[in-house]
């Protein structure tokens, strides 16, 4: 029977420093027990015991069987975990056997012996051989059999048993190795590509297996062993049942163990993302179907959801930048949310602590709070030099996530998946993740515009998502319990001491583009287009105090949603002004650069000589015909039908508030014509304002399609 100690003394081997020795003296002295080695040339060591049973260098050479950490076999209860209960009950039974042949009783002992043990046939004065046969003839197997039985429980105890009569076959059964290494050779390689047959990667098995070594070489498996192995080998590499792209995921798993960032209070990483929708919108120029993409900023050890921007089509970096916006300053919240769904208005400084149940106010949408990291991934939008700018002057640190590597920004990318399955598929419109998995006609169904879809995605966060118990938020000192993002948020407020939240109203410009342009006598001109204003008199003949790119230029903040106005802060006052477009009053709504772009474009396929204020002109005319039929002509529509900007600016210095698009429509009122670089020709007059009035107070239907709901 092996045994798992070993006799040390003299006569006993070692392997040290990689040369065999032997024990050929032991010695008690008065600092320990110390032994005498020997090596193989003759040579005598002199060394304490306690170093040569602990020290790494020594190595016990056992003499006989015993259990070894390098064995093939495994843990008893790891052989014997594996059996069902008529397996274990079998090999109990047939251990019982073999005790009672080699000690006459079934437990082994003779203080548990049974009613009648031992019997005749095995009474421990019988030889061996008569008991063996005896037992033999008693099961109904063979002498050899039962012989087997008892040299494995003497090595391996009941789990010997089990080795014998319950071997695991080979995984891939008779198949040539060389064929298998092959084939998942093969498999590999069409990691990135599409998805292949079984039947084509055992065609390009063969034809690798003949180039490689030969005809006839390595024997070809049958078609149902080849399909057996291709079976077993997508267990390690998955390749026919799943769809590529999960399958290139599995790929990219790495080798090591997983890693990740560990926040330890509010604001330190914020993850950003953008995703398509799994619903289509409405398209309120062309009554058709669109593809609606949705931004968001996810406070990572709380993870409230701190930004939200649904856009047409695609996602732009001034969307991104809106949403970073947010987490500064939070949209309000709904005048009909539920009080637990609301945020107090507060931003607390660093050295401040105040109640913020007890500030007053409408309330908000979500937490403010600075973030210090930025966690992105590489597309154009979030790498863009815009972006990074203003994370640089806002002291916010930018780090990439991996290429390809979604678990970076796992939170968010769990979010997404949540509001399907939540939100998305029970709304109208709804049509699944893949084509697989879309309905018949969805678009048969009802419909919500952007604006409504973005606000009942807003409202199911702040109402549900923050409220509901995050199986992700745990404090480890309370294993237990279960928090809410906004009660991890709570508790991340009381463990980091502060937060830290923006007051100044002015931050809104910070996010926009910067244009370094010259100040001339006819005003600043961008992209062929001239804007002026007051704010501009006192610096045209004088000499720019900044060294940016442009030689005596002056930094303009400019809004790709909205080119009818650009904003310059003064260098003395350090007040915000407005500069408006000299063609704005020809546009009844905010114009972005792509649609200018396109109405230039299409007044130079229609007249000799057009300028911007005929192409805008225009293009309102052919979008109020609803001939914007494109893609570039819906999403440009898209955009400019949107009553809530990207980023909410503030009013500044020397604005005519009247004349913003949605404030005269509110009012009725023309806008004011008084200033006299805004002064347009007769032309283009308050008539056909007026006749745009006339039109926006038609029973018709837009006027009821675009109500707020």
């Amino acid at each position: 029977m092996s045994r798992a100690g070993a006799r040390v003394g003299v006569g006993t081997h070692f392997r040290y420093d990689g040369e065999t020795v032997e024990v050929v003296e032991m010695a008690a002295t008065t600092v320990g027990n110390e032994v005498v080695l020997k090596d193989g040339q003759g040579r005598l060591l002199r060394l304490s015991l306690r170093e040569l049973l602990f020290s790494d260098r020594a190595t016990l050479i056992p003499e006989g069987p015993g259990p070894s950490s390098d064995d093939a076999e495994e843990v008893a209860s790891v052989v014997l975990g594996q059996l069902d209960d008529d397996d274990r009950r079998q090999i109990l039974e047939r251990a019982e056997h073999v005790r009672e042949v080699l000690t006459g009783y079934r437990s082994g002992s003779t203080e548990l012996a049974r009613e009648g043990e031992p019997r005749a046939s095995y009474a421990p004065t019988l030889p061996l051989d008569a008991r063996y046969a005896a037992k033999a003839a008693e099961v109904g197997v063979t002498d050899r059999t039962i012989r087997r039985w008892v040299a494995d429980y003497r090595r391996h105890g009941e789990a010997g048993l089990v080795q014998r009569t319950s071997s695991q076959a080979r995984p891939f059964g008779r198949a040539d190795d060389r064929w298998v290494e092959t084939a998942l050779e093969v498999m590999v390689e069409h990691t990135g590509e599409s998805k292949p047959s079984r039947k084509m990667v055992i065609d390009r098995t063969q034809a690798r297996l003949i180039a490689r070594f030969g005809p006839d070489v390595v024997p070809q498996p049958s078609q149902a062993t080849a399909y057996r192995v291709l079976t077993e080998l997508e267990r390690r590499h998955p390749l026919f049942r799943l769809s590529t792209k999960r399958n290139r995921d599995i790929a990219d798993r790495p080798d090591d163990a997983y890693g990740k960032l560990r926040p330890t209070r509010p604001g330190e990483y914020l993850l950003m993302d953008s995703t398509r929708l799994d619903v289509f919108a409405f398209d309120p120029l062309t009554l058709r179907w669109v593809q609606a993409e949705l931004s968001i900023g996810m406070d990572w050890y709380t993870r409230c959801v701190t930004g939200i921007r649904l856009t047409p089509v695609s996602t732009k970096a001034v969307d991104v930048s809106a949403v970073l916006y947010q987490s500064f300053r939070p949209r309000p919240a709904g005048k009909d949310w539920p009080r637990h769904a609301v945020w107090p208005e507060h931003g607390i400084p660093r050295t401040v602590l105040i109640d913020v149940d007890a500030a007053e106010g409408p309330g908000l949408a979500s937490p403010p709070l600075v973030p210090e990291t930025l966690v992105v991934d590489h597309g154009k939008v979030y790498v863009s030099e815009h972006l990074t700018s203003v994370c640089r002057r806002m002291g916010i640190s930018i780090q990439p996530a991996r290429l390809r590597t979604g678990r970076d920004k796992g939170p968010v990318e769990r979010f997404f998946r949540t509001l399907r399955e939540d939100l998305l598929q029970a709304l109208p419109g709804y049509k699944g993740p893949d084509i697989h998995s879309r309905g018949e006609r969805p678009e048969d169904d009802a419909f919500f515009f952007l604006d409504e879809l973005e606000a009942i995605i807003r409202e199911w966060t702040a109402v549900v998502y923050h409220s509901r118990p995050h199986s992700g938020l745990i404090d480890p000192g309370l294993p237990g319990l279960r928090m809410s993002p906004a009660k991890m948020f709570e508790h991340g407020m009381a463990r980091a001491g502060y937060i830290e939240a923006p007051r100044d109203s002015d931050l809104a410009f910070e996010f926009l583009q910067t244009k370094w342009r010259t100040i001339q006598h006819y005003g600043v001109e961008i992209d062929r287009r001239r804007y002026n204003g007051p704010a501009l008199n006192a610096y045209r003949t004088a000499k720019s105090p900044y060294s940016g790119p442009v030689k005596n230029g002056w930094p303009f903040q400019v809004d790709p949603d909205d080119i009818t106005r650009i904003y310059f802060r003064d260098p003395d006052s350090r007040l915000w002004h407005s500069l408006l477009w000299e063609h704005a009053p020809s546009a009844d709504m905010p114009l972005s650069e792509d649609a200018l772009a396109f109405a230039r474009k299409l007044a130079a396929s229609k007249y000799r000589y057009p300028d911007d204020r005929l192409a805008v002109a225009d293009l309102l005319e052919r979008w109020n015909l609803g001939l914007g039929t494109t893609l570039a002509e819906r999403r440009m529509a898209l955009r400019l039908s949107r009553e809530q900007a990207a980023i909410e600016l503030p009013e500044t210095e020397a604005e005519t508030v009247v004349s913003l698009p949605s404030v005269r429509k509110a009012l009725g009122t023309a806008p004011d014509a008084a200033e006299p670089e805004l002064a347009e020709p007769a032309e283009v007059g308050d008539d056909d304002e007026a006749d745009l009035d006339d039109i926006a107070d038609e029973d018709d239907f837009y006027a009821d399609a675009l109500e707020d709901v």
